[in-house]
């Protein structure tokens, strides 16, 4: 057994304190949110929010799931999370495949262009004109279809492919495979560490989308939960809840704890989704990021 040096001993030790670090700013802001939203109202007004409350309340979360705005407004994002993720993997992954394949003809001039789109775009007024010549306004489609494909992550998933050895395709080929249950049944098994991995990047980017959903949405039974958390956001309560649902001595609590419920709420299901696919996060990103 090979003993680690001094010198490489502080530098692990180093590390682990600059990540300890780093880690303690990213948590404790969630953390002080999170106590806030189960602090109770006359604890936030006299004390401020605390990251140990003396008062636990769930008055904020009462308050919020009142009406079935919240409830609602969930399973809109939940449905333009899987949809979308749903979609951008079927079309990136179709258009990756034909690009990693060296007798695909033209397939330089497109990665130009797929490459020129992540330098330019059209801007935001030529896209909405796009969305509403096509009648896509105050739809779900015009939150799923104008990014169906993103250019970074086309990009390396086209390198992934690549690395995959030619050999495979070649036998399914002999076998009497067509193109598709090559990609379909060959390819795809090989790759789940990127599906993974890019599953993970258009859920997170779905999940978390509002600017979009304001441009084109102008019903607000169709918001997702990000807009309604921007409303709270910007008008403290936005009209999420019902105080007489509550009784007649009920008193609504403070902006801020709503604020902070809602923020909980609406981040705690993405969170859920890191842990299954943690392990295979890095290990697509890195192994589709190796060739050029």
């Amino acid at each position: 057994m090979v003993r680690a040096s001094l010198g490489s001993r502080i530098f692990d030790l180093v590390n682990a304190v600059l990540l300890i670090v780093f880690a303690l700013f990213t948590v404790i802001p969630f953390l002080f949110v999170l106590s806030g939203s189960f602090t109770a109202s006359e604890e936030l007004v006299n004390r401020g929010v605390v990251l140990f409350p003396t008062k636990f309340s769930l008055d904020g979360y009462k308050y919020i799931f009142s009406t079935k705005t919240i409830v609602w407004s969930l399973g809109v994002t939940v449905f333009i999370t899987v949809a979308g993720t749903l979609i951008n993997l079927l079309f990136t992954t179709l258009t990756a495949y034909p690009l990693a394949r060296n007798e695909f003809v033209g397939r330089r001039p497109i990665m130009l262009l797929v490459l020129f789109t992540m330098l330019f775009s059209g801007g935001m007024i030529p896209t909405f004109l796009v969305v509403k010549s096509l009648g896509l306004l105050n739809s779900y489609w015009s939150l799923l279809l104008p990014g169906a494909i993103s250019a970074f992550n086309l990009i390396i998933l086209r390198n992934f492919f690549q690395q995959l050895p030619d050999g495979l395709e070649e036998a399914a080929k002999i076998d009497g495979c067509s193109d598709y249950q090559i990609l379909f049944k060959v390819v795809l098994p090989l790759s789940l560490p990127a599906m993974a991995t890019f599953s993970l990047f258009y859920a997170v980017g779905h999940w978390n989308t509002f600017f979009n959903a304001v441009l084109y949405i102008n019903d607000n039974a169709k918001w997702p939960i990000q807009v309604w958390l921007r409303q709270i956001v910007i008008l403290s309560q936005g009209g999420i809840g019902d105080s007489q649902q509550m009784g007649s001595d009920y008193v609504a609590p403070p902006g801020e704890v709503i604020k902070m419920a809602v923020i909980i709420v609406s981040t705690v299901p993405i969170l859920l989704v890191y842990p299954f696919l943690q392990k295979h996060f890095a290990k697509g990103v890195l192994l589709g990021s190796v060739k050029g």
